[in-house]
């Protein structure tokens, strides 16, 4: 096998372990419905709003701005929209778990730096 986070990782994540529509929506589902229940427990302590609704979002009001987590059928991805920036996450099934092909960072640790970068500080979310 080649070393996670090579470019060859990313073939072979892209390439052989493909999820159909069906396994993408479940997996994808079920990891964004954790994702926000970690979420909704860390905004009890930190100054945001979250919703899911197909897509989970993140909102902060002073100054304002909006994070955007959406499933993408069509390429089986997450993405992650944040700090003007899109990260595009593939499923990973040694780790159970979406990540960046290239960093090896998953979806959890993606959003908890976003949103840590955004309130200044560092938070751990346990999704």
């Amino acid at each position: 096998m080649y070393p996670q986070g090579s470019a060859m990782s990313a073939i072979v994540l892209r390439d052989n372990h493909m999820l159909d529509e069906q396994q993408f929506r479940l997996k994808a589902d079920q990891t964004l419905e954790r994702l926000h229940r970690a979420l909704l427990q860390a905004s009890e302590e930190f100054d945001f709003e979250t919703d899911f609704a197909g897509a989970l979002t993140i909102e902060f009001e002073d100054p304002p701005a909006k994070f955007v987590i959406s499933p993408n059928g069509p390429v089986r991805q997450i993405w992650v929209s944040a700090h003007l920036r899109s990260s595009k996450l593939d499923w990973d099934p040694a780790r159970e778990t979406f990540v960046i092909p290239d960093t090896g960072q998953t979806l959890t640790e993606v959003v908890s730096d976003a949103v840590g970068r955004r309130l200044g500080r560092n938070i751990a979310l346990g999704a």
